[in-house]
C-alpha cells in the first residue's frame, strides 16, 4: 500500500524536533565516503563507462522510471562492490510518493526503498521533474535509518535518480547523528560513476 507523505513533513526541521537529530559537524564523523577507498580496476572503469553510456541512451526516452534506474544503474553497481556476495541479502520495502508543490503544481515523486542486511538502505527516486533535489529526498532515508533497532553500529545511506548519488551516515548511540556525502554524478565529462563505485566497495567491506 502507498503511503502518501507531505514533503514538507519529513523535513530535516521535523527530524531534528521529533527524535533530537543534529548534523555532525565534524569531518571524522563521516570519512567512508572519502578516505582509503578502494582503488578501481580498468575492467570495472569499463562497465562503469557501459553503465552511463546505457544510462545516457534512456534518458532520450523518458519517463525514466525507478525500475529501470535500478535495472541498468544500481543493480550493476551493487553487483561490482560485492552487494550480491555473502554475508549480504537484500529486502525491498513499500514504494512511497512525496508530494511537494513547486510554483503552485503538486509533484509527485516516487521512492523505491531497498535494505541490504539492515545496515545500508537504498532509496532510488523516479521524479517527474528533474527540478526535485536529491536533498529532498534526504529525510525519507534518515526517517528509515532512525527506525532500525540496532543502536550500537553506524547505518549508511544512498539516494539516487540514476544520474546522481549522495551517501549518508547515521549513527543513533546518546545522540541520534547523521552526516552526508558530497553529490556525485555520471553527467559531468569525467563520470564520478567511478568514486561512487569506490564508495560502494568501502561500504561493503566495512559492513561484511
Amino acid at each position: 500500500m502507498v503511503q502518501f507523505i507531505q514533503a514538507q513533513n519529513v523535513g530535516l526541521a521535523y527530524l531534528e524536533e521529533k527524535f533530537s537529530l543534529q548534523l555532525a559537524e565534524d569531518e571524522v564523523f563521516f570519512t567512508e565516503w572519502f578516505e582509503k577507498l578502494p582503488e578501481i580496476t580498468d575492467l570495472e572503469k569499463q562497465d562503469l563507462d557501459r553503465i552511463k553510456l546505457h544510462f545516457l541512451r534512456l534518458v532520450k526516452r523518458p519517463p525514466l522510471s525507478e525500475e529501470t534506474v535500478k535495472l541498468v544503474v544500481l543493480s550493476p553497481l551493487l553487483n561490482l562492490a560485492g552487494f550480491y556476495d555473502e554475508p549480504f541479502y537484500m529486502r525491498g520495502e513499500e514504494s512511497i510518493e512525496i508530494s511537494a508543490e513547486d510554483e503552485g503544481e503538486i509533484i509527485r515523486v516516487r521512492i523505491d526503498v531497498l535494505v541490504i542486511q539492515e545496515q545500508f538502505w537504498l532509496l532510488v527516486i523516479e521524479s517527474k521533474r528533474s527540478s526535485f533535489s536529491l536533498l529532498e529526498a534526504i529525510p525519507q532515508a534518515l526517517v528509515y535509518m532512525l527506525a532500525n533497532p540496532n543502536q550500537d553500529k553506524p547505518t549508511f545511506g544512498l539516494v539516487t535518480n540514476g544520474s546522481d548519488f549522495i551517501f549518508l551516515k547515521l549513527t543513533k548511540e546518546n545522540q541520534p547523528k547523521y552526516a552526508i556525502s558530497d553529490q556525485f554524478t555520471l553527467l559531468k565529462r569525467e563520470s564520478e560513476l567511478y568514486q561512487v563505485l569506490s564508495v560502494l566497495k568501502n561500504l561493503s567491506q566495512s559492513l561484511s
